[in-house]
This record gives C-alpha cells, structure tokens and sequence, in this order.
C-alpha cells in the first residue's frame, strides 16, 4: 500500500511519481493496474462527469459517493479527495466535511488556497486529517481569477505563491499541487519545500505529476494544453495508462509543450 512514507522517500531519491484523477470504481482499478501511486478524486468530476462548466457546482456529498466508489477499486493506490467549494471555508466546516471524505475512503483531502487557509490545515492536521495543499490556477477560484490562465507570471504573483507554499508547509500539510505556473517557479518551490509536490502544467521538475485521467484518453476530444492523449499510440486504456506512467518516471512528459517557462 502507498503511504505518504513512500511519497516522501520518492522525493528524498529523486524518484518520480504518477497520479491521476478517477471519479468511479471500474477506472479506479485499471488505474490501480497500471502502478500508479495517486488517485485525485478530482472536484473536476464537475466538468467531466456532470457536464457544469466550472467546479462550483460540486456539492460534498458529490464527492462523499465518488470517493466511495474509488476507493472500493484499489487496494494499494494512495487516495486523495478533493473538498469542494465552500465546505471548507471555516474550520468547523473543513473538520465536519473532511471526515465524510476519509470515512469513504480517502487518505487525504485537498484544499486550494495559501495563507488563509494555514489555522485550519494546522487544526486538520493535530486532528489526523492529511492535508494536500493546492496553489496557483484553482478552479474553485476561476470568477476571481478571471478565467483559465496561467498564474504567478508576474514577480509580485510570483512572491505571493511562494510564500503560500512555504505557509502551508508549516501549518502541516503534506503534499501541494501547483497547477498552470511557470516552471521556472515550481522548481523554485519544489526545490525549497520538503514535502512532495505535484505539477500539472507547471513544468517538469515538480516531484510528481497529475493529470485528468479524461484528459489523457482524448475524451470528450479537445484537451488542455498541458496535457497528452496517451491513448493515440496505445491499444488499450491500460496500456495508456502504463505509457503515461513511463513517461513520467522518465521525465519525457511533460516536454516545452506542455508548459510555460517564466520569467519573474
């Protein structure tokens, strides 16, 4: 079984790791077969499974039956969930709905946001709730944020996420997703955080990488720029998966394609 033990050497070797989004219990197990280490049940399920545009809708009991039905696939995957919008935005809340979440099976929940968020990771984290930080393009955010766009461009925005990360870090979480910033940045973070960090669309160098599992198997067809179809060259979903995996173990993905470089 895959710990946050096992994270934490990876990134003390210099190993990569894998993850992927699963939002039900068939695709959970051939996730499972293909090796890798993490599975985000993604309030991304929003878009994918429901058909909203944004991830607002997602309600906690949304994600309470998808992470049921994860977890109830694997056996040895590391199972993260995400807490949807809102049902964290006091500390009362985030204790409440992050028990649903590893009563069902998770491992550990996700948050997005930084320093705002540290009373509440601390408090999560004395009570025994892994926290998995989440920084820079937050859906959850995208109304603020004014769309889809690549954040921490600029040096002040730059600053801004830093410091978020090295906050979050001390208030105790665990592991931090950094999503659309320039690579140049989450090298800086990575290099500077002793907990794991996953990237998705943020470069190369983060610890590990996480995509929508949707994304890479071309469905519904047009997908993120940082983000592959594996399927394309592959015969079957696992053997997409596998590649996936391969790839990033070896550093191949993602490539210049996949991200933007920075300066800041």
């Amino acid at each position: 079984m895959v710990t946050i033990t096992d994270l934490n050497k990876m990134k003390t070797r210099g190993e990569k790791f894998t993850a992927l989004t699963a939002y039900d219990y068939s695709f959970a197990k051939i996730i499972e077969s293909a090796g890798i280490e993490i599975i985000l049940i993604g309030d991304s399920l929003g878009n994918v499974c429901q058909g909203h545009q944004t991830t607002i809708p997602v309600s906690i009991g949304d994600m309470v039956y998808h992470t049921a039905s994860v977890s109830r696939g694997v056996k040895e995957t590391f199972v993260i969930a995400d807490m949807p919008f809102l049902s964290y935005g006091t500390t009362q809340n985030a204790l409440k709905n992050s028990s649903k979440l590893m009563q069902n099976g998770a491992k550990m929940v996700k948050l997005e946001g930084g320093h705002w968020l540290s009373e509440t990771v601390y408090q999560m984290s004395e009570r025994g709730i892994p926290v998995c930080g989440h920084l820079g393009l937050t859906p959850q955010s995208v109304h603020k944020l004014g769309g889809y766009a690549i954040q921490g461009a600029d040096s002040k925005a730059a600053d801004k996420i830093f410091s978020d990360a090295m906050t979050l870090e001390q208030a105790g979480a665990q592991l931090l997703v950094l999503e659309c910033i320039p690579s140049s940045l989450s090298k800086l973070i990575t290099k500077n955080l002793q907990i794991p960090v996953i990237g998705i669309g943020a470069g190369p160098c983060t610890d590990a990488q996480i995509l929508v599992l949707y994304d890479i198997l071309g469905i519904p067809g047009q997908i993120p720029r940082f983000a592959r179809n594996f399927l394309l060259d592959n015969n079957s979903i696992l053997s997409a998966l596998k590649k996936y995996a391969s790839a990033v173990r070896t550093a191949t993905f993602p490539t210049s394609e996949h991200f933007v470089e920075g300066q800041f």
